[in-house]
């Protein structure tokens, strides 16, 4: 076994590897660009190796810098994890030139199964069903075009190089064959540098299911499936294993085709078997083909972990040293079901965009593996995936895992940075999916629902306004005395203004009026029922769903939203300077009122042009919460 490796990725991956490598006791080497300086997976590992810059380009894709940070620290090997680069044979060679083990298959391996013409066809010659379809290397238009007609449609023009959905068209019309086939050329030329395409017959009710393979160059065996078919955009959203609806006859024959793929070409390591599957009519021994390979761990993997009882990483460790398979197919079995879903910073209502910022409050369930590279206070930067974690459960069948899964998904809390969190809680309780009936297509139908925006309600109001005034902290903050124990409380969501109003009942009572709608909110052992945080001026609540509210600074707020003509006290306060008196012309957002209150002085600002009407107010004045201190009318 080695003695030192270095793990060549960040993030989640990073850290699960270093977990597994220090209980087999085996020092580890981080490397890091100067993003991710402060990362957990740095802190981590038992040394970190500066690479670059923060674009990939200079960090993570210089291989030349990670092998010499490898032979510089006294590393024997090299673990890619994935992405970067992990299926790089030119990477491979060079770690072996250098005297250095890869953790993974050779680079002759990699090479067999990188392009997926030259794969499907190899897939073809070992006897493995693959998709009807060309996989030649004829690329003329005309050409191609008959072909697609020979296959019948629809059919789905794919790039012989791509991935993650990139030079991929579906074509259900000969008629628009030629004007999509340029399209997928096209963005197969700016993504791969290679414009070459393959087509395939489109399946209507495709089901996206892969084996996990495991090979030691010599003999392979195969650790179950995984359904992976919860897709937006091609990108996984939350994979299962076993598969829904899989019978032996159907997992038997998948799993034969697997490992005669990774015989085939003589794999060693981890491995993925990607099939498409005809689920139209329930699973069939002849409904399955060959899709791709992916030549090492993928990102899924925990949920075969779960089933199976294997780690995945110590069986890599252990055949990159030199040791046979460790378990032969008679050994392995599945144990339950298990579920992972991906959460990520990303904007669903407004396509699944990544999202930046800093994760001001974080708390996973407690009840679930968490694979995870982030920490509270930690930012999502631009550079790189935005993944926050893989959150996995396991359970005694289907239904007991998926309900681990929907209270894993309602335990967890994000702040901070946008997140998918809702969009996974929606989905885990889509009908079709909780009845085991997936396919490709399902996010697609349901996205309207799915991708919807939170509305909040009025309770989620009355909590984030309880929470933006420290209710908490001294309950009686923001009033005066002998004036009524009401207070405005200014917070915006998408957008939209909310003015809650907020009555102190007691320490531990209150009422919040939201436009004529009372929330009544009892404070028990410290907490209003529901959980919520308030951080640099924003304020998210928890429970089943999540939803954040911007404070609006009452002070500096302009007055518009507080009664049209009217600028309003938002608050009890001292006015320290009137800037306008009655007759002025005033434009939009001119200074009007110089109000102190909370020990801060603010602006109050013209809501819109116009004319002052008149001055309710003088320098030295106490006001109360909601006074009229100017009035605006139209100029003639």
């Amino acid at each position: 076994m080695f003695d030192k490796i270095l793990i060549a990725n960040r993030g989640e991956i990073a850290c699960r590897i270093i977990r597994t490598a220090r209980a087999m006791g085996v020092r580890t080497v981080a490397v890091y660009s100067d993003a991710d300086a402060q990362a957990l997976h740095v802190g981590m590992a038992d040394e970190a190796v500066r690479l670059g810059p923060a674009p990939v380009a200079e960090s993570y894709l210089r291989g030349d810098l990670i092998i010499q940070a490898a032979l510089d620290s006294g590393a024997q090997a090299i673990h890619p994890g994935y992405g970067f680069l992990s299926e790089n044979p030119d990477f491979v060679e060079q770690i072996t030139a250098a005297g250095l083990t890869f953790i993974g298959p050779s680079a002759e391996a990699i090479r067999a199964m990188g392009l997926k013409d030259a794969a499907k066809a190899l897939m073809h010659d070992a006897g493995v069903p693959v998709v009807p379809g060309y996989h030649g290397e004829n690329q003329a238009p005309d050409f191609l075009a008959g072909e697609a007609d020979q296959i019948g449609y629809p059919v789905l023009i794919k790039a012989v190089a791509g991935g993650g959905g990139k030079g991929m068209r579906l074509v259900e019309r000969a008629a628009d064959f030629a004007e999509n086939l340029a399209s997928a050329q096209a963005e197969a030329r700016t993504a791969f540098g290679n414009a070459d395409v393959l087509i395939e017959k489109y399946i209507t009710a495709p089901r996206h299911i892969e084996v996990q393979i495991f090979g030691d160059g010599t003999d392979a065996v195969h650790l179950f499936e995984r359904d992976c078919s919860l897709q937006r955009r091609h990108q996984k959203v939350i994979e299962e294993a076993p598969a829904p609806g899989m019978t032996d006859a159907v997992r038997v024959a998948m799993g034969a085709a697997a490992v005669k793929a990774a015989k085939a070409i003589g794999y060693a390591g981890a491995g993925t078997i990607e099939f498409i599957v005809d689920g139209s009519d329930g699973l069939r021994t002849d409904g399955f083909w060959f899709m791709e390979m992916n030549t090492r761990l993928q990102v899924e993997h925990p949920v075969t972990e779960a089933i199976t009882g294997v780690d995945l990483v110590e069986w890599q460790l252990r055949v990159a040293a030199g040791a046979p398979l460790p378990a032969k197919q008679e050994d392995l079995a599945i144990t339950g079901h298990a579920f992972e879903a991906r959460l990520y910073a990303e904007d669903v209502p407004a396509g699944f965009l990544p999202a930046t910022g800093v994760i001001d409050h974080l708390i996973f369930p407690k009840d679930a593996r968490i694979d995870s590279g982030v920490e509270q206070g930690d930012e999502i930067s631009p550079w790189y995936d935005p993944m926050i974690a893989k959150i996995t459960v396991h359970g005694p069948d289907r239904a007991g895992a998926l309900r681990s899964l929907s209270a894993a998904l309602d335990a967890c809390q994000v702040a901070g940075t946008v997140t998918n969190l809702d969009f996974l809680r929606r989905l885990a309780r889509v009908p079709d999916f909780v009845a085991g009936d997936v396919d490709t297509g399902l996010i697609a139908r349901h996205g309207e629902t799915l991708g919807a925006a939170v509305v909040p309600t009025a309770r989620d109001i009355a909590i984030a306004a309880v929470t933006s005034a420290r209710f908490a902290d001294d309950p009686f903050t923001g009033f005066t005395l002998w004036e009524p124990l009401q207070r405005q409380i200014l917070l915006r969501q998408s957008d939209v203004d909310i003015v809650a109003v907020l009555s102190v009942q007691s320490a531990d009572q209150c009422r919040v009026d939201i436009d004529g709608q009372v929330v009544s909110l009892q404070r028990r052992a410290g907490h209003w029922g529901v959980r919520a945080v308030l951080h640099q001026g924003r304020v998210t609540v928890f429970g089943p769903r999540s939803i954040s509210f911007d404070v609006v600074d009452p002070l500096a707020r302009n007055g518009a939203a507080l009664g049209g003509d009217a600028v309003l006290a938002p608050m009890p306060g001292l006015v320290r300077d009137v800037a306008v008196q009655a007759g002025d012309t005033v434009q939009e957002g001119d200074r009007m009122v110089v109000l102190e209150a909370m020990k801060m002085e603010h602006v109050l600002r013209a809501p819109r042009t116009g004319i002052v009407a008149e001055v309710r107010v003088a320098t030295g004045d106490q006001v109360t919460a909601g006074a009229l201190m100017v009035r605006l009318e139209d100029a003639e």
